[in-house]
């Protein structure tokens, strides 16, 4: 079994493999047309470190954990169509949506200022 954690970024929970690229809405306070790829980040929010043989859960993040990845693109998700009919009123709307996501990769796991679980090259 790999070592992962449990992140909250863009209003979500994800659970993270070092190695991995995962698609999130947003980062908090990062403006995503500022990002551009292989930019560094740091996400704080590390809610559960999981190894072989250790579990550590935060009240509710751990301190002095932290996820390191880059950023690899923005791209928009798949479009989602939205139509609304008013019945008996002959009204009717169409609209389409596509989110904007950030994909980034992670490359380490961090506890304690100490890199823990590294990419397996």
């Amino acid at each position: 079994m790999n070592a992962y954690a449990v992140i909250e970024t863009g209003g979500e929970q994800l659970r993270v493999e070092p190695g991995r690229f995962y698609d999130v809405r947003h980062f908090a306070s990062l403006n995503p047309e500022n990002l551009g790829p292989n930019s560094k980040i740091l996400i704080y929010r590390v809610l559960m470190i999981c190894d072989e043989s250790t579990i550590n859960i935060g009240h509710p993040w751990l301190k002095g954990a932290m996820i390191k990845g880059r950023i690899l693109h923005s791209r928009l998700d798949n479009k989602i169509t939205v139509y609304r009919m008013r019945s008996k009123k002959k009204t009717r709307r169409k609209l389409g949506h596509r989110q904007k996501l950030i994909r980034f990769v992670v490359d380490s796991i961090c506890s304690d200022v100490k890199d823990l679980y590294k990419q397996k090259d």
